[in-house]
């Protein structure tokens, strides 16, 4: 059981959300402490893109107060997500109070999203890895830089510093390669590495202005990942032997963790 800081606690008590909902609580956890090295404040404007069902926007929300607002979009429908849908995790969200602060938009397409609205900060949360190609993120990047003062991204660190995590990036490589060689519509598309997304902030005219690296050990993810990549490995059986090969050396990788396995930590990036 994860303990829960002080942070959290004083969310909880403020919001009345989650209360009984303990996985999303730790994710919850994370998500406040990834808010907090955003440097996101009061009465900011904040358009969020990738807010899924909301587990970062909530602590957007926190943090710009009830004079700030949120924008989240998502190129899924209501429908998706599991085990509550998008729509079913975000009527949750709008229920309380702090929903008042939020405007989700759903199966809307960034690149064609309009609006003539300037935000303080845009924020990408654990989406990055939703795009196949780095052309696409690139193009998000470029028209973000004509809508915001400053950028906030946060992604996987491929990087791992502990054995412990290695089973996470196997099951995220092994997802990565399996959206290329199987088509599905599956959270892990591709894998950006920090210095790639670095590469097309500077592409699309930002300037780096803060790097840093956020525990996230005690999340769930890790054995979330492991899982589903042991439910599709019989998906592989029509690929080529090269790839069934390199497929089969990351499951041994990743198995030989006999469940002790942490999450890798998630890196921060803010540009201007």
């Amino acid at each position: 059981m994860v303990k829960l800081n002080n942070k959290t606690k004083t969310f909880l008590s403020e919001y009345n959300l989650y209360e009984t909902d303990e996985i999303q609580q730790v994710q919850l956890q994370h998500r406040l402490d990834l808010v907090g090295e955003f440097g996101i404040k009061e009465g900011m404007s904040v358009l969020e893109i990738g807010c899924g069902q909301g587990d970062t926007t909530v602590a957007i929300a926190d943090a710009v107060g009830k004079n700030g607002k949120v924008i989240g979009i998502d190129i899924a429908s209501r429908e998706y997500g599991a085990p509550l849908t998008l729509g079913q995790a975000t009527d949750r969200i709008k229920n309380y109070r702090l929903g008042e602060r939020v405007t989700f938009h759903f199966g809307v397409d960034f690149k064609t999203f309009e609006s003539r609205d300037k935000y303080d900060v845009a924020v990408l949360s654990h989406s990055s890895w939703y795009f196949k190609r780095p052309e696409d993120l690139l193009s998000y990047f470029k028209k973000l830089r004509r809508m915001t003062k400053y950028i906030c991204i946060a992604e996987w660190d491929l990087y791992f510093t502990h054995i412990s995590q290695r089973a996470h990036f196997c099951a995220a490589s092994i997802l990565a390669l399996y959206s290329n060689y199987v088509n599905n519509d599956g959270n892990i598309q591709n894998l950006f590495h920090k210095t790639q997304v670095i590469e097309l902030l500077e592409m699309s005219g930002f300037q780096i202005a803060k790097q840093e690296v956020v525990d996230a050990t005690y999340l769930q993810d890790a054995q979330w990942e492991k899982s589903y990549a042991n439910s599709i490995r019989h998906e592989f059986a029509n690929v080529s032997a090269m790839i069934q090969t390199l497929v089969s050396s990351y499951y041994a990788l990743m198995n030989v963790s006999n469940e002790n396995e942490h999450s890798l930590n998630s890196f921060i990036l803010c540009a201007k």
